[in-house]
């Protein structure tokens, strides 16, 4: 059997010259070697996606959300798409009302519901930019978004408004109507009037264009349907300026994938909306629904309640990113062992014979019926008894967690990779292929992808094992960053993408994610820490010398190795009756104690997020130097070699907080 190959060369490598690093050929998924998939006909923009949706699937659910009903939820509800459509009507009726022209901006602040998505197609039908407002970019992101897309009305969660009004006086500027998903307060209507502020509540708000009929304006492929702000490496969030155009030549290309594996979508798919929709992931995945007539239902925003809301949904796609099927793969391992001998021998029996027959090349449903029968259907259960996809995003999946799921939910468990300015994703692992485990499987087949060599790294594109820079070229990229001409410049050369991640091409095609070219990495829950910002930060607290933070894609919290002061320390210890030499007292946990209540307390003061909080230190008496290779002659941090010096800490720290 002649080895699967899953992308096709289209240009050749290119060598170093002039300064500029060598570059790999350029490669496109198979399914495209004959050409990108044909944009469908009619869909110009992401308002036909759903416009076209409601002339042939009118009376399909679309979206639904648990009834609440003698406080208790009870089960889904359901807006059909011509349901949907009149409200959105009614909703842009009532934002033009508000005086907002095309391509004027407007903000969307809250948790995932059917309110969220009417008013973000309201934008869509009126060629009016949608601008997700989310608060874990940390303080005073909203009034940057506010400020800084010039957002003259946002719609928001009754819950937010406080943290919305916060943002005043300063986002008065621009913002002068605030609609609420919910009811208004007294309280909230007093504090708007102060500001001199509209505020509505939705009923309120719909009516106000009832008696108005304006005209949808003409959209274009090159119009901007959304800015999505993302972490800045440091400083400001970037506003990711995303197109019609990408976001229909992706469904495009998902479809293709899709369908090439006999898994296409249809309207009898069930999807359930958790993952924020403020996040292109999320976004792109409902339009590809939404797309094919399918149905969306609401999580009640509470993550103890989600395999209830599963249980009730019962979903046949299940998004999801690795912290949460963490949860799941923890789950299942405590019910197993604690389920008897017996129980957990046949688990682990049936579990070895589908896991070989899958490496072996069978499609998961004739690995072994019987196993499935008698043992995984319980699993599957647990997730509704309808899944069929699980995919996997914003960070990586462990390997050992990515084959126990696919083995045990009967379903297929894919991962995916892309950032928000390639419209999320860009590559995508396939059905029924075993061998991409911990990767991220091959292109999607609407984009051209090379690698660039890293020197400085070590990376080198052109080896027998190619690694270096992901570079991705095609319609599904973004049109800039808003207002910053300049950042656009640094990652946008001669029509390639830079994404800042070092991937390793595998020899079937696939892509396997291996290191990030700068100083930032991202934690199991999909948070970019910039590492070098927060160390500054850090070093702010007068005790310490020094401090190396540490984090990777499989934990969700930070750690770090200090070098504390020794005169301040022994001042502490005798001050507090603490007895011992320097040595003695880097390992002793009061001081330890005392060391993280500082940096905690620094982290306070610069209004630093929940996850750039450490949680485990580490003090080393001896500071970082040359001589252990630490340091660089310009005392910059080997991050790598200080990785490998400190591994058996690193390793010991995380085992105490995943105790707790």
């Amino acid at each position: 059997m002649s080895p699967k190959n899953f992308i096709v060369q289209v240009e050749p490598a290119v060598e170093a010259k002039d300064g500029h690093p060598s570059m790999g050929p350029v490669y496109r998924s198979v399914l495209a070697k004959d050409g990108f998939p044909a944009p469908i006909d009619g869909l110009e923009s992401c308002w036909d996606i759903f416009r076209m949706s409601v002339e042939k699937y009118p009376n399909n659910p679309m979206l639904g959300t648990r009834e609440f009903l003698n406080g208790k939820h009870g089960a889904y509800e359901w807006l059909t798409y011509k349901q949907v459509y009149d409200k959105v009507i009614r909703v842009g009726n009532a934002i033009r009302a508000c005086g907002v022209e095309r391509e004027g901006r407007c903000g969307i602040y809250g948790a995932n519901c059917a309110e969220w998505v009417m008013s973000m197609e309201a934008c869509n039908a009126h060629g009016l930019y949608c601008v997700p407002l989310y608060d874990t970019l940390g303080a005073g992101a909203i009034e940057f978004i506010i400020c800084h897309a010039e957002v003259t009305l946002a719609f928001a969660e009754e819950k937010k408004i406080p943290e919305l009004l916060k943002s005043f006086p300063k986002a008065g500027e621009y913002l002068k109507t605030i609609v609420s998903f919910g009811k208004v307060t007294p309280e909230y209507r007093e504090q708007a009037k102060k500001f001199g502020l509209a505020i509505h509540s939705w009923d309120e708000f719909l009516s106000l264009g009832d008696d108005k009929n304006f005209d949808l304006p003409l959209k274009k492929k090159s119009d901007i349907c959304t800015i999505m702000y993302t972490s800045g490496t440091t400083g400001d969030p970037k506003g990711v300026l995303i197109s019609n155009n990408s976001m229909v030549t992706l469904i495009a290309g998902v479809n293709r994938v899709l369908d090439s594996a006999n898994v296409s979508l249809n309207t009898q798919d069930v999807y359930l909306s958790f993952l924020p929709l403020a996040h292109i992931f999320d976004r792109l995945i409902e339009e590809c629904f939404i797309n094919h007539g399918a149905a969306i239902g609401f999580w009640r925003g509470d993550v103890k309640l989600l395999i209830e809301d599963i249980g009730e949904l019962k979903p046949t796609i299940f998004c999801a990113v690795p912290r949460v099927l963490d949860r799941i793969y923890s789950g299942l391992q405590q019910k197993i062992s604690a389920g008897g001998f017996i129980k957990r021998k046949l688990f682990n029996l049936a579990y070895s014979h589908k896991l070989r027959n899958m490496k072996g090349g069978k499609e998961h449903s004739q690995a072994s019926p019987l196993s499935d029968k008698i043992v995984f259907s319980k699993v599957k259960q647990g997730l509704g008894g309808r899944v069929r996809i699980i995919l996997s995003g914003a960070a990586p999946l462990a390997p050992h967690v990515e084959a126990y799921l696919k083995v045990v939910t009967c379903s297929h468990v894919l991962q995916g990779y892309g950032l928000t300015e390639t419209c999320a994703g860009s590559f995508v692992s396939l059905p029924n292929e075993m061998g991409m485990l911990g990767t991220v499987g091959p292109p999607v087949p609407n984009l051209d992808a090379r690698l660039v060599s890293v020197p400085e790294m070590n990376y080198d594109a052109l080896s027998s094992k190619p690694q270096g820079e992901i570079c991705i070229r095609g319609d599904v990229l973004f049109s800039g960053y808003h207002k910053r001409e300049d950042l656009t410049k640094e990652v946008l050369i001669d029509g390639w993408f830079h994404t800042g991640d070092i991937g390793e091409w595998q020899p079937d095609g696939s892509m396997k994610i291996i290191d990030r070219k700068k100083n930032i990495f991202k934690l199991s829950q999909g948070e970019y820490v910039a590492v070098e910002n927060l160390e500054n930060v850090y070093g702010l607290v007068p005790d310490i010398d020094a401090v190396w933070i540490y984090g990777n894609s499989f934990e969700s919290c930070l750690v770090a190795v200090v070098n504390p002061k020794k005169e301040a320390i022994e001042h502490y210890a005798e001050t507090h009756n603490i007895s011992g030499d320097f040595d003695s007292l880097c390992e002793n946990p009061k001081i330890k104690e005392y060391i993280m209540g500082e940096l905690t307390r620094v982290g306070k003061e610069k209004k630093l997020k929940g996850f750039e909080f450490m949680k485990a230190v580490h003090l080393d008496p001896v500071p970082f130097d040359m001589e252990r290779d630490l340091l660089t002659p310009t005392f910059k941090k080997k991050r790598p070699q200080m990785l490998k010096y400190y591994q058996n800490v690193i390793d010991n720290m995380y085992k105490t907080i995943n105790k707790r």
